[in-house]
């Protein structure tokens, strides 16, 4: 059987036990504490104390214990309770992260990190935050083989950052099999609450591909949507941009290298409109193109959530947004210049050349 401590007091630890116990000042749980200790000095057993003040044995016990341990300061604040909370080396966590993955997955997630280390899942998140670890997110990337890669960026690059005088830099792309989607059932609207809903299936109603070149300096658009993507659609689509700009300035058209680009019969007609200087993107490069970031802008605003129940409709659907965007329309930005650019690109090549070499050793 577990004897309580004995409580002995002196004068002046029973004055100041006294004063917390009258005092204003004093917490309540302070004062009760107090009570529990002088009532234990007087050699009354927990369970009495208990019952006399209303409160539990348990709690009797842990503040005689306390005050015998350390005095004043043991009854003046609680005390951290269960085991001290494990720490995590954050040197040990950020090698785990990066050196090594668990035994059935491809990359750490907290749980399963939180698990091997033997800590809570909110520790791991916070220090993961603090070293700038997200291994739940991978990049794509691909690396430019063109041998004229260095040329080709810096005179594309230049285009954007220095445009010729009495010109217009056209940055042209087509975004080929736009889909005609229909759903199977109607969904829901947004309200209050609750995010608007869509069938994860649809109808397919055909497709279209969108020819678009870009103005650099003021952001206009000059679009046309064709049936198929070859030279014959692509050469038609150069025909529009000449009827459509002004025939005095040189035009720069800044494009890739697909087939249809570079196909006899668009250089013959190429050859004959001499104010067509063509700049064509190194290969695998095509973020280099701005015409790309409209794109993004058309699927995410209008195609990807939008319904169409055949391509006419959809085709409607891209011109009068077209019209709407070039009514007010805002060029795109480019910042970085051909060497930031340029240097990234080494750095990138630097580290995949090294991961390979140490992969083959």
């Amino acid at each position: 059987m577990r004897v309580a401590p004995e409580i002995v007091l002196t004068e002046d630890e029973r004055a100041e036990l006294m004063k917390l116990t009258s005092s204003r000042l004093t917490s309540v749980r302070l004062s009760q504490r107090a009570r529990i200790v002088l009532l234990a000095a007087e050699g009354m057993q927990n369970l009495q104390i208990a019952e006399h003040l209303g409160v539990g044995r348990i709690q009797v016990a842990r503040w005689r214990g306390r005050y015998a341990e350390m005095r004043l300061a043991g009854i003046e604040r609680d005390l951290p309770r269960g085991a001290p909370p494990k720490k995590v080396e954050l040197a040990q966590l950020v090698e785990l992260t990066t050196q090594s993955k668990p035994e059935t997955a491809t990359h750490w997630s907290s749980r399963k990190m939180a698990a091997k280390l033997g800590v809570h899942a909110t520790t791991i998140s916070r220090h993961w935050k603090a070293a700038g670890l997200k291994p739940h997110i991978v990049r794509g990337f691909k690396v430019s083989r063109d041998p004229k890669f260095v040329e080709k960026l810096e005179d594309i690059v230049g285009l954007y950052m220095a445009p010729p005088e009495h010109a217009l830099v056209l940055c042209c792309d087509e975004k080929s099999q736009v889909q005609a989607l229909d759903r199977t059932q109607p969904g829901l609207p947004l309200k209050k609450g609750r995010a608007a809903t869509m069938t994860h299936d649809y109808k397919r109603n055909g497709t279209t591909t969108l020819f678009a070149a870009l103005n650099v300096l003021d952001g206009q658009v000059i679009g046309q949507c064709q049936q198929r993507h070859t030279h014959a659609e692509w050469l038609k689509f150069l025909k529009k941009i000449d009827r459509e700009t002004p025939k005095d300035k040189t035009l720069h058209l800044i494009a890739d290298n697909y087939a249809t680009h570079k196909h006899p019969v668009v250089q013959e007609w190429l050859a004959k409109h001499p104010r067509f200087v063509m700049h064509f993107t190194p290969t695998s490069a095509s973020w280099l193109n701005m015409v790309e970031r409209f794109f993004r802008d058309i699927t995410t605003e209008r195609l990807r959530r939008g319904v169409f129940t055949s391509v006419p409709e959809l085709i409607t659907a891209i011109d009068q947004y077209i019209a709407h965007h070039n009514t007010d329309p805002k060029p795109f930005i480019w910042t970085k210049s051909a060497r930031d650019i340029l240097q990234k690109v080494i750095r990138a090549n630097s580290r995949l050349s090294s991961k390979q070499n140490a992969a083959l050793h």
